[in-house]
């Protein structure tokens, strides 16, 4: 992916959006452009999880087993596209995770992929920044919560 088009990707995404051109050009710094084929796993839930991943084009659903006595099912809690943000979001406090989810590919999928600690240290290095992010981010999670309960009501 050509420099600009991955600070169009970044400026475009729901966490990075409204940053000035130095952030963003800080956080490209930290990615890796991924593919993927359609049905193709980007982390199963239970794995240990260290990044936080962002769809350039394509459709990523989130999926979630959960086990009812004896029963197990899954269910999509989301269905993420351009601009849209997933991952290991305790690695930003410096905390060990396991993914919760589920994640693949709908359709053929391109992916930002970097890890949580090198944003963290990106967010002490600039308070500003940093607080930034973790407002987006608090806003981000209410919304997947919200998805989250409105999945589970399907059960």
């Amino acid at each position: 992916m050509a420099t600009i088009d991955l600070h169009a990707a970044l400026s475009d995404c729901e966490l990075f959006r409204g940053l000035d051109a130095d952030a963003i050009e800080s956080i490209s710094a930290i990615c890796e452009k991924c593919r993927y084929r359609a049905g193709e796993e980007v982390y199963q839930q239970g794995q240990p999880g260290e990044h936080l991943y962002i769809v350039i084009d394509g459709k990523v659903a989130l999926e979630r087993t959960v086990t009812i006595g004896a029963r197990e099912g899954r269910v999509i809690i989301d269905t993420l596209g351009r601009g849209r943000v997933f991952g290991c979001w305790s690695t930003l406090l410096d905390k060990p995770h396991t993914m919760l989810l589920r994640t693949y590919c709908q359709t053929p999928t391109t992916i930002l992929r970097f890890r949580g600690n090198e944003l963290r240290r990106l967010m002490l290095e600039a308070h500003q920044f940093g607080f930034d992010i973790i407002e987006r981010l608090c806003l981000l999670l209410r919304e997947r919560i919200q998805s989250a309960y409105g999945a589970m009501e399907k059960i």
